[in-house]
């Protein structure tokens, strides 16, 4: 169902549809999270990829026109680049141990020092709150002040277009 839902976002043509196709994408990744059992990604995607972003692309489709302009010509250069760069990504893949492979490096060298020294160390019982506010604070503040740095800056848009239009109308 991703695969068809980003063939339809290829083709689309209408904005309002790019944007509801956009948020479908999105909850068809949170579901795939889910399956993978990374619940607190899911929450996220779902949250963030799906809810407030397609919020605020139908509030800035709704400051401009519907339909997409069409290409003076055809994009084969950034089409080969997309190329290029999936099939790198995927080559990248092929070196990587089997999904829950219990000797991958992952499970032999971080998650047990993760679980053993974690609540002495943090103390935080949780495990995955020790990991995300202690062992990755700094990260998670990064990704925190990025988002609220968007969000910031969206207001501060849509803002200034409705104070032009106040003044026009005055």
């Amino acid at each position: 169902m991703m695969a068809v839902a980003v063939v339809a976002l290829t083709r689309s043509r209408n904005l309002f549809a790019v944007v509801v196709l956009g948020g479908i994408y999105s909850f068809l990744m949170a579901t795939v999270m889910v399956a993978l059992d990374a619940v607190d990604v899911a929450m996220t995607e779902a949250a963030v990829g799906a809810g407030i972003s397609t919020v605020l692309l139908l509030s800035a489709l709704h400051l401009c026109k519907s339909e997409e302009a069409k290409p003076l010509h055809r994009p084969w250069l950034p089409l080969l680049l997309a190329v290029a760069t999936g099939a790198m990504l995927v080559y990248g893949t092929l070196g990587l141990p089997a999904f829950s492979n219990p000797e991958a490096p992952i499970h032999t060298h971080v998650a047990p020092r993760y679980i053993n020294d974690g609540p002495r160390e943090t103390g935080v019982p949780n495990i995955v709150t020790a990991v995300l506010a202690s062992y990755r604070g700094f990260d998670t503040l990064g990704e925190t002040t990025v988002v609220f740095t968007a969000g910031i800056g969206v207001i501060a848009l849509l803002r200034r277009r409705r104070r032009n239009r106040d003044d026009e109308e005055q």
